[in-house]
């Protein structure tokens, strides 16, 4: 008995219904970036553009910018400034959640291929009766592949609290405020461009019908361990671009924007490998610059 018109017709167009989900979900995550994340301000507010963001004056916070961060000395215990006893739950939750929501709105326009690849292979293996579910799990795969980011934002927050602790990064703005922690982390991260580990990371993410072949797995359970084996690439190729945010503004839209853009150039464009060494050597000769500023 062959398949009712209205399967044969979504099989036909998953494809489709990935991409608008996918881009759904991107634009959903800049529409809450843009909103402030619950930081207490806009992004726009949080957006200024400089090669030296140490050297800028910092905002003063409000005291109800955020929960449990930088409240009056008279506030119960539990919501006094964070330098003093550290931040509150709440807090530690809204701080991973942002840079999760960022992390996807900076990440899922470069991982799509990937996704549309791997429902694109499914859907083949499927015509060919290997495989009897007919739709591609490309939920499973998406949601192993954000996981990943969970994991690395939770991390991100943890470095946050301890830099802002530190007094090295703004409670405020979250831009750097030591010339030795900004020329650092420029260096570091144009080292690691031109370093053999991003290179065999950004080799992976560019070729992903290699990946999908070699790790392979049918059913739900298979797409969430590509999706997490993948992530897993994909912040191999991409944590020392988004330390940078630690330099420019955690929540500057231009930075954000900027560091996007670089992620995807480098994942698709032709010769992106070679614009990744380009930008390595730049970031290494900024970086020794801001340390002398």
């Amino acid at each position: 008995m062959s398949e009712t018109p209205s399967l044969e017709q979504l099989l036909k167009r998953d494809r489709v219904i990935s991409l608008l989900g996918l881009a759904l979900l991107c634009v959903l995550a800049w529409a809450y970036i843009a909103s402030g994340a619950g930081m207490g301000m806009s992004a726009r507010d949080m957006t200024t553009f400089s090669l030296f963001p140490h050297t800028e004056p910092q905002t003063e916070m409000a005291p109800d910018a955020m929960p449990g961060m930088s409240m009056p000395s008279t506030a119960p215990m539990d919501a006094m400034p964070m330098a003093a006893t550290g931040w509150s739950v709440s807090t530690v939750l809204l701080v991973v959640a942002m840079w999760w929501v960022m992390m996807i709105a900076m990440m899922i326009p470069s991982a799509a291929p990937a996704v549309l690849l791997y429902a694109r292979v499914y859907r083949h293996a499927a015509k060919q009766g290997q495989i009897e579910q007919k739709a591609a799990p490309t939920g499973p795969f998406v949601a192993g592949y954000l996981l990943v980011w969970l994991a690395f934002s939770v991390m991100a927050a943890s470095l946050q609290r301890a830099l802002v602790q530190a007094g090295l990064v703004s409670e405020m703005m979250m831009t750097s405020q030591s010339r030795w922690l900004s020329g650092g982390l420029l260096i570091v991260a144009g080292l690691y461009e031109i370093s053999p580990l991003k290179g065999l990371c950004l080799d992976h993410c560019r070729s992903p019908i290699g990946f999908l072949t070699k790790n392979w797995r049918p059913g739900a359970a298979g797409a969430a361990r590509l999706g997490v084996l993948h992530g897993a690439y994909c912040v191999g190729c991409c944590w020392a671009l988004m330390a940078l945010l630690f330099v420019g503004g955690v929540m500057n839209l231009l930075w954000i924007a900027m560091l996007a853009a670089l992620a995807l150039i480098e994942k698709v464009a032709p010769g992106g490998p070679w614009i990744g060494r380009g930008l390595g050597v730049a970031l290494i000769v900024w970086g020794v610059v801001v340390v002398f500023v």
